[in-house]
């Protein structure tokens, strides 16, 4: 039986105006909705008077405009990157030359890859260099509020999830959306990263979840267990295609996403090939020369 994820898609917003959505903390939300964004990059706001910006979003001077229109008369002292895809990272440049904010971040677009000798391709906001680098366990103080960073690595190597501790609220970025499961794509997406950093979560008490894209999530262990499951059930499809004598990500991908219009196989072997190599790292499957998304596998020895 197929896992069901507890999604909530029940989502609206209005682009340019700032919500409250608990106290002391608010959201803007930019006017760039797409299949990977949902409604738009919300832009979160964290403290009153001096406050930090979370993910300030795409290169959109309108969105940057509105959202130091609705704080007039209050102070951005932090700018908090969760990661450097180009609807997150980009406007950060615009924040800082009209306010002087510095910028924090785990590093450049691959730096989580480039740690381990690694080299990614060019993709995402390639501009991007914090001011102030942070990892695994660094706080950020402000005014009246204070974050702690969790890195999250897998959707992208230099994911940063923020948490404020004092009313237990994590923004997850892109790791844990209410509305869509996230996109793994090789070689800077890492299926054994993200399975890690999901079960990284279940370990903590948090009491709601601020996504950049789609609405809050209450209660979130349910759908970061729905998220694994979800996972671990792709996992299975295609050890199953393995044990069935089918070796390359070509022929799995109609096997394994047989509910999904031909269309959209090319994204979904990005995502194949990401749990691939999950599994070729855990032993269960091997490769029968490069381990690329043309190449050809078997099951392994696990």
């Amino acid at each position: 039986m197929a896992v069901n994820i507890p999604f909530n898609r029940d989502f609206e917003v209005p682009y340019g105006a700032l919500e409250t959505v608990a106290p002391g903390l608010r959201r803007i939300t930019a006017s760039n909705p797409g299949p990977f964004t949902f409604r738009g990059t919300g832009t979160y706001v964290v403290g009153e008077g001096s406050v930090a910006v979370i993910d300030p979003g795409p290169d959109m001077p309108e969105h940057v405009d509105a959202l130091l229109s609705a704080l007039v008369g209050e102070t951005i002292s932090h700018i908090l990157i969760t990661h450097t895809h180009n609807d997150h990272s980009p406007a950060a440049r615009i924040l800082k030359a009209e306010t002087g904010a510095p910028s924090y971040g785990f590093g450049p677009h691959g730096s989580g890859k480039g740690e381990q000798g690694l080299k990614v391709e060019a993709g995402g906001d390639m501009d991007f260099v914090p001011d102030e680098f942070v990892r695994d366990g660094s706080v950020i103080e402000g005014a009246d509020w204070s974050v702690s960073c969790l890195h999250t690595p897998g959707h992208t190597s230099n994911h940063i999830c923020y948490s404020w501790d004092e009313r237990k609220i994590l923004f997850p970025g892109d790791h844990i959306m209410g509305w869509s499961t996230s996109i793994i794509s090789p070689p800077d997406g890492d299926m054994g990263d993200y399975m890690r950093s999901l079960t990284k979560l279940l370990a903590r008490e948090d009491a709601l979840y601020c996504p950049t894209h789609g609405p809050t999530i209450a209660d979130p262990h349910p759908l970061v267990k729905a998220f694994i499951a979800h996972r671990r059930e792709r996992e299975d499809k295609i050890m199953s295609c393995l044990m069935s004598g089918i070796e390359t990500v070509a022929e799995m991908v109609p096997n394994v996403y047989a509910d999904i219009a031909p269309s959209l196989h090319a994204a979904a072997s990005r995502s194949l090939f990401a749990t691939l190599m999950y599994l070729v790292e855990e032993d269960r499957a091997v490769a029968l020369g490069p381990a690329t998304i043309h190449g050809r596998y078997r099951p392994g020895s696990s």
